[in-house]
């Protein structure tokens, strides 16, 4: 038997339903994805976006960022784009890119990840999350997965475990040589009131006992520095347990927070730890005759094991260094990665809150309106939503503005700017305007800590959060303020 013939496998047929999971699961993301783009997209790297991507594109390399965008850039092809993407998706999903081929399943998802690494590669600090690399990963895999009657070629499936491996043991050895408080089993103490997005429950995972909090941080070891290696043992039994222990884990991270999709598509590729006689007890869907993959295929498969192969080297040596990157990158592609997550944690949350007056002339007596994101925390009173899997863009990156006291976004006076011009598309990014009628004169930002409130302050107050004002993070700001202007000029905001 040919070297081409054992990496593609022929043991495929034990992989139907893992495959068929995966495919779905995975397209369900990748919708996710595409979906955030059409609503966020423009306002956030539009032509007149808070970064824009024409005055990004001035200053790139094609073979650093290769990006369709490239080609040509318009709001309209960007929203084309992601329009094209949401089909694909969707035909994905209902398992119509599968039923007519393994060429027009190759298509499909070739065209996700194409489309997907094109937003990505000119999405700047918007879209320098791990888990975008992870979906660009787990997408470009997917692509030689082959058609519903075709068997799926396994070692295709290993490499998904390899992905697995690397995204959960890179997580738990950031952790190992990051904040001290993983090591001593502290971080949960912190975490969940300090973290990018809570949701309605991190309010009661805060109040967890410390013991709990302990126990927790010793699971979180477990299931990134234990299990990662059983994805790799071939023993169906082992290969299992770890898999669990994976989605046991991601499950409870997603009742505690909301963070993207990251815990989602984590359990999407710990579906490659399962093989059909595991998924059809939950499954009722079955398998007709499968052929064997055709040569082109097989050959396909085998430059991906090789080239996988190749590529992953830099990321396992990043894993072995103590100088580790937590994400990254190696190669413009995004085809093998480095991943970690928390390697330190906040003892504290400080939030920049926004703040409008339509005063023309600022007195002790203006009054000042707020400006309300659409998860994360303002208003004390406000329960903390459930939006994950999907990703609010710009309030994880006001979550980031919060870890310092000194303004350093090059994103937040154009928001500001936008904000003083009553701009609906950027508006549509916030839950709510406190400036119908006309855009306010002034804005400022105020820095603040907040809390999770106590038992006895909920109860008597009903609120979610408490806040002590710290101090001013920006000075009240107009329009005419030649400094301002002047800062959106030397970031091509204005033309």
């Amino acid at each position: 038997m040919s070297i081409v013939a054992v990496l593609a496998g022929n043991q495929g047929s034990d992989y139907w339903l893992t495959r068929w999971l995966l495919q779905r699961s995975l397209a369900v993301i990748y919708l996710v994805a595409f979906l955030v783009a059409v609503n966020q997209f423009q306002p956030l790297l539009g032509s007149y976006g808070l970064t824009p991507v024409p005055f990004f594109l001035r200053s790139a390399s094609f073979w650093r960022s290769p990006s369709l965008f490239f080609l040509h850039y318009s709001d309209g092809f960007a929203a084309m784009l992601a329009w094209i993407g949401v089909a694909c998706s969707v035909l994905a999903i209902a398992g119509l890119s599968e039923r007519f081929g393994t060429p027009v399943s190759v298509v499909v998802w070739g065209l996700m990840w194409l489309l997907y690494l094109s937003f990505v590669n000119v999405g700047q600090t918007w879209y320098a999350f791990g888990w975008e690399t992870l979906l660009l990963e787990a997408g470009f895999l997917a692509i030689f997965l082959g058609a519903h009657n075709v068997a799926p070629p396994v070692v295709v499936i290993w490499m998904f475990r390899w992905l697995l491996f690397r995204l959960m043991f890179g997580a738990g050895l950031i952790k190992l040589r990051g904040d001290p408080c993983w090591r001593d089993l502290t971080c949960l103490v912190y975490h969940y009131q300090s973290q990018p997005i809570p949701n309605p429950l991190t309010w009661f995972f805060n109040r967890l006992p410390v013991v709990i909090d302990k126990a927790g941080v010793v699971f979180n070891h477990v299931a990134e520095l234990v299990a990662p290696f059983g994805y790799l043992i071939p023993l169906r039994r082992v290969c299992f347990a770890a898999g669990i222990i994976t989605i046991v884990f991601q499950g409870m991270l997603i009742l505690s927070g909301n963070l993207s999709w990251l815990n989602y598509l984590t359990i999407v590729i710990a579906i490659s730890c399962f093989d059909d006689r595991a998924l059809s007890h939950i499954l009722p869907v079955h398998a007709g005759a499968l052929e064997s993959p055709a040569l082109p295929h097989q050959v396909a498969v085998t430059a991906l094991a090789l080239l996988v192969t190749a590529l992953s080297i830099r990321p396992v040596l990043n894993m072995l260094s103590p100088a580790q990157l937590m994400n990254a990158s190696f190669e413009p592609l995004h085809l093998v990665n480095t991943y970690g997550a928390f390697g330190s944690v906040s003892r504290k949350r400080f939030e920049v809150v926004l703040e409008g007056t339509g005063d023309s002339v600022i007195t002790p007596a203006t009054q000042w309106k707020e400006y309300q994101f659409k998860a994360k925390p303002g208003d004390v009173a406000r329960r903390p939503p459930v939006v994950a899997p999907y990703h609010l863009r710009l309030d994880w990156l006001m979550w980031f503005a919060g870890l310092s006291r000194d303004y350093s976004e090059p994103w937040l006076l154009p928001l500001v700017a936008r904000l003083l011009q009553n701009d609906k598309p950027t508006l549509g990014l916030m839950a709510a305007n406190p400036y119908p009628d006309r855009p306010p004169a002034f804005i400022r930002a105020r820095y603040y800590e907040y809390r999770f409130t106590t038992a006895e302050e909920r109860r008597r107050t009903g609120h979610w959060w408490a806040r002590t004002l710290v101090g001013e993070y920006l000075p009240p700001l107009s329009l005419q303020q030649p400094a301002l202007l002047e800062v959106l000029r030397s970031q091509g905001w204005v033309y």
